[in-house]
């Protein structure tokens, strides 16, 4: 039997509390690509990660969202 849901859903979707990057390091340069974001639990006792892709090597860095983290993917010194 299916289960139906008798009354509207109203969750609204959060802005991520951090944005998941995965950093590599290439000589004097770092590259950053955003690979995924995070939400902070209501308890506050831990945070759920959401990964769009898992990188195989270098690590991943967590940070806050700024109103320009498009522009931000790419080489860095």
């Amino acid at each position: 039997m299916a289960r139906t849901q008798t009354t509207p859903s109203t969750t609204e979707t959060k802005a991520p509390d951090f944005i998941a990057w995965h950093v590599q390091q290439k000589g004097e340069k770092s590259y950053w690509n955003k690979v995924g974001a995070s939400w902070k639990h209501k308890d506050g006792k831990g945070m759920t990660l959401q990964l769009e892709t898992l990188p195989i090597n270098g690590r991943i860095v967590l940070r806050v969202p700024s109103d320009n983290t498009e522009g931000t993917e790419g080489a860095r010194s």
